[in-house]
């Protein structure tokens, strides 16, 4: 198949690759939609409310944000290396996740300043548009399905 513009120097099309690093493509997705909703929660939670409103409906974004971003970044880390083990690692991460935050949660319990209904408000959205984006982002990424031909097989060689 030839382009119409040439890009090529022989004017052939080819096919691209798969997206490298997709996991830090779709993180930063992510934190753009969510943390863009939740600059605009906090300021209407510091017009309604007050400033600690507005810290709270932050700290609410923070939880999800830090929740959702450190798998994502140990799937970067661990599907560079092996990317077939990058959603096993993701199920590991998970579970300690849940146990850890479960632990903080247990040990801190609610603090003096914070607005329940602003820092719930803002988390319930963040992981809405968390998840979105995530989902939009894995479906624009590309993925390698099969293995690259090699060039003996494209010349008429045998790869048996």
């Amino acid at each position: 198949m030839r382009s119409a513009e040439g890009s090529r120097s022989g004017g052939y099309l080819t096919a691209s690759g798969p997206t490298k690093a997709p996991w830090l493509g779709i993180l930063r997705s992510a934190l753009a939609l969510s943390g863009g909703a939740a600059v605009l929660a906090a300021a209407a939670a510091a017009l309604i409310s007050g400033p600690g409103a507005a810290g709270s409906a932050l700290s609410g974004w923070f939880l999800i944000a830090a929740f959702f971003g450190i798998s994502l970044l140990v799937g970067h880390v661990v599907g560079r290396s092996n990317p077939s083990g990058a959603i096993g690692m993701f199920v590991v991460t998970y579970a300690i996740k849940i146990a850890g935050f479960a632990v903080i949660l247990l040990v801190l319990g609610t603090p003096e300043w914070l607005h329940t209904e602003w820092f719930a408000l803002t988390a319930v959205g963040a992981v809405v548009l968390w998840q979105f984006a995530e989902i939009r982002a894995f479906s624009r990424s590309r993925h390698l399905i099969y293995s690259d031909v090699t060039d003996t097989a494209r010349k008429g060689g045998s790869d048996a």
